[in-house]
């Protein structure tokens, strides 16, 4: 819980960087790290509470749920389905995310929002860049994990499962 609650605090304090509406790669970058981390349903959480918070406290519309818990989701299982790979993860994230997420923001920002002149796929692009961009930071940072060994201890003492992915390859 420490950690989920540091992943938390993470995110939302960097959500601002680049962030424009449908535009938030900070908050891909720390759903791929939860997922690595803690496991996709802990990872949900994380994308709920965070985008809870920016919500309340930036004044987010509510694309801030849908263009995370998708991927956050996704992500999870991916990376777990994969036996550990981080690739697999990352591809979750932009799924989830850059596909399922921007189309189902089109009846959230229309209907309940009141946004006009939008269609399916309004926000696709924008949500494929955003979850692009924090996915290549995430996987650069997770690669460099893996490779000093530090992945597979951080997996080990939080008593998440550990892929033979993770540990250290040389």
């Amino acid at each position: 819980m420490v950690t989920l609650a540091m992943m938390v605090a993470i995110g939302v304090v960097i959500s601002p960087i680049l962030r424009i509406e449908g535009f938030c790669p900070t908050a891909h970058f720390v759903n791929i790290v939860c997922s690595v981390f803690l496991g996709p349903w802990y990872s949900l959480l994380n994308a709920c509470i965070i985008a809870f918070l920016r919500m309340t406290l930036m004044s987010i519309p509510p694309l801030a749920i849908t263009g995370q818990v998708f991927g956050a989701v996704l992500s999870g299982i991916f990376y777990k389905a994969s036996k550990g790979s981080i690739f697999y993860g990352c591809l979750g994230e932009i799924i989830g995310t850059g596909i399922i997420g921007a189309i189902v923001s089109y009846p959230v920002m229309s209907l309940l929002w009141g946004k006009t002149g939008l269609t399916w796929m309004f926000y696709v692009p924008s949500f494929l860049i955003a979850t692009t961009m924090g996915s290549t930071v995430a996987f650069i940072f997770l690669q460099v994990l893996k490779r000093n060994g530090s992945l597979y201890t951080i997996q080990r003492k939080l008593g998440v499962m550990d892929y033979e992915k993770s540990k250290r390859t040389i």
